[in-house]
């Protein structure tokens, strides 16, 4: 580390005003306003149910107190425990499914400590006002986060409200974390440089090469970033890297250490410190067990219910379909399920009738890469076929897969058998599970995707497979079905 680098880095921690995320303070405060209403309106409302307008007493063994009084304790309580599960730390709001757990974690602490206290000192509180208060304080918190999120997201997305990132490493790392971190831009990373080996000019996938490695911090704190982001492959090694984060301390810039492994999520890494040294255990992904049995009857239970629900409308298009032109209302397609099985798979006839035997001629104009077949403008679409392929109605008979057995709610795509003859053996992990209705393809441009970022996202499905990314999945499908300008959908 150089000397002046090191005292830049004492002047900039004597005078260090907590400019890291200093952006982001409105935000939170936002956030934390948002989170006060709703555990109130939830106490508020609970109260209000159980006791009317009236004051009621909480009984206990030392005495008695105002129902008045433990609401707003309670409120303070909640408040309390989200501050201690980090639900405002600046660098996890916004981050989808961990916020949503710190506040999960949160009201659950709350009401387990609660549940103590008053066995402890047998305090008999009012089962109904507990019962509306948890569950419906929780909801609205997550509501709240979600729609704070919403607008957090927009803001990311025009780069605005993100972490300024310098990266460190050899020239094909660092390509390959801009790449990553330009996938998803909610992330709230904005790479403004890199530090790369030797070099001090030049670019590496866009990004301007600010200096060598060794400028590490003097260009950090030159370019007063808030995130330091190295790579395995960095040169610094594990003494230059230790005299690193030393040298941030009281900087307001975080250290990140981006490991070498990619598309690997979260629930499979576990950190094991072993003499000082943190060990990254990377777990087998899992393809049977209790998550799967229970994925498999969810998906079956869903699938019926979507079904019933759903009802006026598939009728609707098949009747639609029928009278266009009089064909078949649906089509019939094999396709490769779980293991390499083939099955037939169902949707609603969205093109002319024999409509494959015009494929050969139009194979010459796909817009796609790889073995997968994309038009824009397919000559062979009808006009009821348009709206219905713009709302995804016609994969609603997917449904009878689902309840058959053959998909999934959630999966990769199903590919034709031609596809599978091409895949290439990584790409043939695609094939270890269900093929689903929606997945990680839906949700990210669908028809809009190259070939190589369609199986990536599955194959990171399969690799990172958990009932919650599922649940979140289905919860974007609904939204990209609803707002199809956007979603890639031809």
């Amino acid at each position: 580390m150089l000397p002046e680098a090191m005292n830049a880095a004492r002047e900039s921690r004597a005078r260090s005003t907590n400019r890291a995320r200093r952006y982001l303070a409105g935000y939170l405060r936002s956030v934390r306003a948002i989170d006060l209403l709703a555990v109130s309106v939830a106490l508020v409302a609970a109260h209000l149910l159980r006791f009317g307008v009236e004051s009621r007493q909480l009984q206990y063994g030392l005495g008695q107190v105002s129902y008045v009084l433990v609401t707003a304790l309670l409120v303070l309580g909640w408040m309390v425990s989200l501050q201690l599960q980090n639900a405002y730390d600046g660098r996890l709001v916004g981050h989808g499914v961990q916020e949503y757990r710190q506040v999960f974690q949160a009201s659950t602490w709350l009401f387990a400590i609660l549940a103590i206290v008053a066995l402890a000192f047998k305090v008999d509180v009012a089962r109904l006002y507990v019962l509306v208060a948890f569950p419906l304080g929780t909801l609205l918190l997550l509501t709240g986060r979600w729609t704070a999120r919403r607008w957090l997201v927009r803001q990311r997305r025009r780069g605005r409200l993100s972490d300024r990132v310098l990266l460190v490493g050899d020239r094909d790392h660092v390509a390959s974390l801009v790449v990553a971190l330009r996938r998803t831009p909610d992330a709230g990373y904005n790479v403004l440089g890199a530090c790369v080996d030797r070099v001090s000019t030049g670019k590496v996938a866009g990004v301007p090469v600010v200096g060598p490695e060794s400028d590490v911090l003097l260009k950090a704190l030159e370019l007063e970033v808030d995130v330091v982001a190295v790579s395995s492959s960095a040169g610094l090694g594990q003494t230059g890297l230790r005299r690193l984060g030393w040298a941030l301390e009281g900087t307001d810039i975080d250290l990140v250490v981006a490991p070498g492994i990619m598309d690997v999520a979260g629930p499979r890494v576990l950190t094991r410190p072993v003499q000082g040294l943190p060990l990254i255990h990377v777990e087998a992904p899992s393809f049977a067990g209790p998550q799967l049995v229970l994925k498999n009857v969810t998906d079956r239970v869903l699938a019926v219910v979507t079904a019933a629900l759903l009802a006026p409308v598939i009728l609707g298009v098949a009747l639609a379909v029928k009278l266009e032109d009089g064909g078949p209302v649906l089509f019939r397609q094999e396709r490769v399920g779980r293991d390499g099985r083939t099955f037939s798979m169902y949707k609603f006839r969205s093109m002319v009738v024999e409509a494959d035997r015009q494929l050969p001629a139009l194979l010459a104009a796909h817009d796609g890469a790889g073995p997968l077949f994309k038009l824009h403008a397919d000559p062979r679409v009808t006009g009821v076929g348009a709206v219905i392929r713009r709302y995804s109605l016609d994969e609603l008979p997917q449904l009878l897969n689902v309840m058959l057995g053959h998909m999934s709610l959630v999966g990769p795509r199903p590919p034709l058998p031609r596809e599978v003859a091409e895949y290439e053996a990584d790409t043939r992990r695609r094939l270890l599970v269900k093929p689903g209705m929606t997945g990680l393809w839906q949700i990210n441009g669908r028809s809009d995707l190259s070939w190589e970022e369609s199986v990536r996202l599955d194959l990171y499905y399969v690799e990172n497979w958990t009932p919650v990314l599922d649940l979140m999945i289905l919860w974007r499908t609904v939204s990209v079905v609803l707002h199809p300008d956007s979603s890639g959908a031809y």
